[in-house]
């Protein structure tokens, strides 16, 4: 299924290149005249539900929270949540937290902290952002921006562990985020194997193939998001209207619409 994004970046929805997003240098793909509500209006229009809000940096909350007034209950959102802040977030509208850098201390998941999340609003209502790069043959998943690597692997043992504590996984591939040169079959690959709970995979994706590579790859358990390729996002190799009728098509195969 295709799952669609509101990216955040100095209160204006964007489309950056992933691997760019440190304090110098950050390279954009699109930056949209509309508001982040327009776009949650939109997927709540198409039925488009299980969506994320990204809040990449500081001064996107006004923006992220008129997001989730738009589409109470069908989106995500992520970017600085942590135990102290996360009901908020889930009273202003939002489904799920999404939640990274803040389970990880010096390169390792925090028990404690992930606990405290877990008791401050149910697993059921946590995602956890497993983005990760590519190194010795092997995905590590990154904090921090996406600069910083951990010390976490991604592994049938990771993702059976980190499962018992959240109701899904965010992955993007941080190498080929906002590319638009395809998606890492690979790690999509790996995923589908791997993973016990839903997961939605962004990175790369350029065409209408990539969404039904995923759809095969993930089987059955693996979305995919797609943005900078999306033309409402600037792009040209995937119509919005026909990522809408792609998910129409998967739910009345399932018997769900």
């Amino acid at each position: 299924m295709f799952r669609p994004c509101i990216d955040l970046h100095e209160g204006k929805v964007k489309q950056i290149v992933g691997g760019s997003l440190g304090d110098s240098g950050l390279r954009t793909n699109f930056i949209s005249e509309k508001p982040a509500a327009w776009f949650a209006e939109l997927y709540k229009r198409d039925g488009l539900a299980g969506g994320h809000v990204i809040m990449l940096g500081p001064g996107n909350e006004t923006e992220a929270r008129a997001a989730l007034a738009a589409f109470p209950g069908g989106l995500h959102i992520g970017g600085g949540v942590n135990a102290q802040n996360a009901r908020a977030w889930l009273e202003a509208g939002a489904s799920h937290v999404i939640v990274t850098s803040w389970v990880f201390r010096e390169g390792r998941v925090d028990e404690g902290r992930l606990g405290e999340l877990v008791n401050a609003i149910g697993k059921e209502r946590l995602v956890l952002d497993l983005s990760c790069r590519r190194r010795d043959q092997r995905y590590f998943v990154v904090t921090d921006r996406w600069q910083k690597f951990t010390e976490l692997a991604i592994s049938p043992e990771t993702l059976r562990n980190l499962a018992r504590s959240c109701a899904g996984f965010l992955v993007h591939a941080v190498d080929v985020e906002g590319l638009c040169r395809g998606i890492d079959r690979e790690l999509v690959g790996q995923l589908g194997r791997w993973t016990p709970i839903p997961t939605t995979y962004a990175g790369g994706a350029n065409s209408l193939n990539d969404l039904e590579e995923v759809t095969r790859l993930g089987r059955g358990k693996v979305d995919l998001t797609i943005g900078s390729a999306l033309d409402i996002f600037g792009g040209t190799g995937v119509r919005y209207a026909d990522v809408v009728k792609f998910n129409r098509r998967q739910m009345e195969k399932s018997g769900g619409g």
